[in-house]
């Protein structure tokens, strides 16, 4: 989820418009609900000059503590990641056309619970995104950790250790096939060599509305590989008690994540692929233990 290289201005000026949508579309929907608890009165929208400090937050809300019951202000943490993106040269990795099919799921179902396979430039966006819900990062760099913490406290993330490397991808593919790892169950308990068992006990307990999968490294040979996060995220979604999960998967471009992605979460829960970001919607499989670990 780090970028590699710069992104050009064009780019973040795109960035910047999910969340300016996304804001429009949240003042309308605290308008309409407000209109429909106070028939009489309008709803009355307040607004502020944008400045380059935190204090400039700390400054709109503390002029805003005289607004009406009815005032609908941009919520903070909505405030704060505006103001990050708008002022940073740092871009995320994902290109615009990816972020907004991830961006149009969140639209419908957040606050909800949303788990992040990597922490980067674009995670106080995906948290953001998710306001008033729960969206976790887990990342394999501890030092990484430590700097985004710095940069964004409120953030909730956990260091997480890959033992497979990219270049014993083929071996684990086969590895895959076995009835160990096609059996529905809790990954923390599989006997499947693809389930990451050693996650924090509480990601295998909350249901995820939402899963990404945009790391570990994966982009050479001796680098830890996603096979496992990979196939860790469609089995979470397959051993949910009921409903759906939507899984994404960045860097479908390289063998790896195109791979394991069409095997482990399969072609058949496929939704959308945009540019190198594929969305999958994977039933729950407790209701029906005898289905089929892909749609025929």
């Amino acid at each position: 989820m780090r970028p590699k290289t710069g992104q050009a201005l064009t780019s973040k000026v795109l960035l910047l418009s999910v969340f300016i949508a996304f804001l429009f579309l949240f003042v309308l929907r605290s308008s309409i609900s407000s209109s429909k608890e106070n028939p009489t009165s309008a709803p009355v929208l307040q607004t502020f000059a944008v400045k380059t400090s935190n204090n400039a937050i700390e400054e709109a809300e503390a002029k805003s503590t005289n607004c009406s019951p009815s005032c609908n202000k941009i919520p903070r943490p909505l405030a704060q990641a505006l103001l990050h993106y708008t002022t940073s040269t740092i871009t995320p990795q994902q290109t615009l056309k990816e972020i907004s099919v991830t961006a149009k799921v969140l639209e419908k179902k957040s606050p909800c619970n949303f788990l992040v396979f990597g922490l980067g430039h674009d995670s106080f966006m995906w948290s953001a995104l998710n306001y008033g819900g729960r969206t976790v990062f887990l990342e394999e760099d501890e030092a990484w950790i430590e700097q985004i913490k710095r940069r964004f406290p409120t953030l909730e993330s956990y260091h997480v250790k890959y033992d497979s490397k990219v270049n014993q991808a083929e071996n684990l593919m086969d590895v895959g096939k076995g009835p160990e790892c096609t059996a529905i169950s809790d990954p923390k308990y599989s006997m499947c060599q693809l389930a990451l068992k050693s996650l924090p006990s509480e990601i295998y307990e909350i249901k995820w509305d939402l899963i990404m999968v945009d790391a570990p490294t994966g982009y050479y040979e001796e680098a830890p590989g996603r096979m496992t996060a990979i196939y860790t995220a469609g089995m979470m979604a397959r051993n949910r008690e009921e409903g759906e999960t939507d899984v994404f998967v960045h860097d479908v471009n390289r063998v790896v994540e195109d791979k394991f992605s069409s095997a482990f979460l399969c072609q058949g829960y496929m939704k959308k692929q945009v540019g190198r970001l594929r969305r999958f919607t994977i039933p729950s499989h407790r209701d029906g233990l005898d289905k089929p670990f892909c749609p025929e």
